[in-house]
């Protein structure tokens, strides 16, 4: 006999990339809704723009059924945002719509799988609306505040230690250098724990700007000392020292109307600047950039791989079916007490909400002195702020 519920119908939406664990988490949502507390199940279409347009579909056991291991979504997903949606080729604020859709399909908590952003829209539709909401943490970049770990990240990262192992035997078999660039534009637990675990000899991050000429000098001690090829990890959006200058000072003439001028002038000769991040034209991909002057200054051989999507992609691994089943279970149950507006985090071993107000418009960045940076340091890898050589 299913338990009494004091929530009785809930909508669910996935928002934002896609990434592995995504069906598994609404399927554990779904069937413990249906099976323990009856309640009623509506499935919402690509995100937050298929609630706006109000394309539904009612999600039973036959339909979660056997969807633990796909990948992607069966409900699609879209990075749009209830109050800057395009509509019409022109932005519109439909947070008033999508409120309306909420109570016009007698959703009681809207539950809402996503990033960093997704936290930020569902707060904003509560706080909008007055509509309850709840939300799990999903993203491979790891960087949600309020939880241990998102789910996708341990997948994505064995696709990328995978492919730094897989690069170690041709780069040693042409001695050369290979950048392998990960997924991570304003964090970088990705490419750290993917370095670590496949033995990069340098790991770039975005939290800790690198110096090229450190990194070309930790390269040309270690082909002295006998070491027949380098393998770095870098994340897509890792910075330089001199970019991270520029970025700085483009942030503090931005809080001052009369450095306007002098932001535009940095911002020009960044455009121009031959190792800068900071502009959106189309440029070298930092992998490609990286490589390129490495090899003009060290003269050995250097080559590129970007994993891109493929990160995103494919099985999820047993641990992300487990994280999500127990996240969504845990939804389930939380939505039967009645307790709504928070995220299910998972912190040492177990499921606890937490208060959206605490987690929403929050990144989770690697401090420079996390145990994984002190490790990586002891056993000799270069961060490209300083060489590992340095202090010997």
């Amino acid at each position: 006999m299913p338990s009494e519920s004091k929530t009785n119908c809930i909508g669910i939406l996935t928002s934002g990339g896609d990434c592995p664990g995504l069906n598994a988490a609404i399927r554990a949502v779904t069937k413990a809704a249906l099976n323990e507390y009856n309640m009623t199940v509506i499935g919402i279409m690509d995100g937050f723009r298929g609630l706006v347009e109000n394309r539904t579909i009612h999600l039973d056991a036959k339909q979660v059924s056997g969807i633990l291991t796909n990948g992607g979504t069966i409900l699609g997903t879209s990075r749009d945002k209830v109050h800057k949606m395009l509509m019409g080729g022109k932005s519109r604020d439909m947070t008033e719509v999508a409120v309306e859709n909420v109570h016009r399909n007698h959703i009681d908590c809207l539950v809402c799988l996503g990033g960093g952003g997704t936290q930020k829209t569902a707060l904003r539709l509560h706080q909008a609306g007055g509509i309850n909401v709840l939300t799990l943490p999903k993203t491979i970049d790891n960087d949600v505040e309020g939880t241990d770990t998102t789910f996708g990240f341990d997948t994505a990262l064995q696709i990328a230690t995978d492919a730094i192992d897989r690069l170690h035997t041709t780069a040693t078999s042409h001695h050369r250098v290979i950048v392998c660039e990960i997924m991570g534009h304003k964090t970088g637990w990705l490419t750290l724990c993917a370095g670590i675990a496949g033995g990069a000899d340098v790991i770039l991050i975005p939290e800790i700007p690198y110096d090229l000429h450190v990194v070309a000098d930790y390269l040309l001690e270690r082909r002295r000392r006998g070491s027949r090829f380098s393998i770095i990890a870098v994340a897509e959006g890792a910075v330089s020292v001199e970019d991270a200058k520029i970025q700085a000072e483009q942030e503090e003439s931005l809080k001052s109307p009369k450095k306007k001028k002098k932001a535009k002038s940095l911002s020009d000769s960044a455009s121009v600047s031959d190792d800068t991040d900071n502009v959106h034209l189309v440029r070298e991909p930092i992998s490609s950039r990286i490589a390129r002057r490495l090899q003009e200054m060290t003269k050995i051989e250097a080559r590129v791989t970007s994993l891109g999507h493929v990160q995103r992609g494919g099985i999820p691994t047993a641990f992300d079916r487990w994280l999500c089943t127990r996240l969504g279970t845990k939804a389930a149950q939380l939505l039967a007490r009645g307790v709504y507006n928070v995220m299910v985090g998972y912190d040492s071993g177990f499921c606890k909400p937490v208060p959206l107000e605490e987690v929403a418009g929050k990144r989770k960045t690697v401090p420079s002195n996390h145990p994984m940076i002190v490790s990586a340091r002891l056993v000799g890898t270069c961060i490209g702020d300083k060489s590992p050589f340095s202090s010997k």
